[in-house]
């Protein structure tokens, strides 16, 4: 695994955004952890709300919204995953 991996979905050479995969295991799960409970609690907000009134375009473009720090957060998971198998076969 090279050492900077770029986030999904960024697909501009050279990358920008990149995901240290040597950072500490506790430091990447803390940005995943902040980036998947972000996008979480405002989908509980619209959920418990009593009515919202949207069209189609503004929904598309909040789940498009949304899809970024979620992606990212599972990107960063990922990075933690293969972290952990590889000390596992160590």
């Amino acid at each position: 695994m090279d050492r900077y991996m770029p986030l999904t979905g960024i697909d501009l050479i050279p990358a920008s955004l990149l995901i240290d995969t040597q950072a500490p295991l506790d430091v990447l799960q803390a940005m995943a952890d902040y980036r998947i409970r972000t996008v979480t609690q405002v989908l509980e907000n619209i959920a418990f709300r009593a009515e919202i009134g949207c069209d189609t375009v503004v929904l598309s473009v909040f789940s498009k919204l949304l899809a970024i720090p979620l992606r990212d957060g599972c990107d960063l998971m990922d990075v933690i995953g293969r972290r952990l198998r590889a000390q596992t076969t160590e």
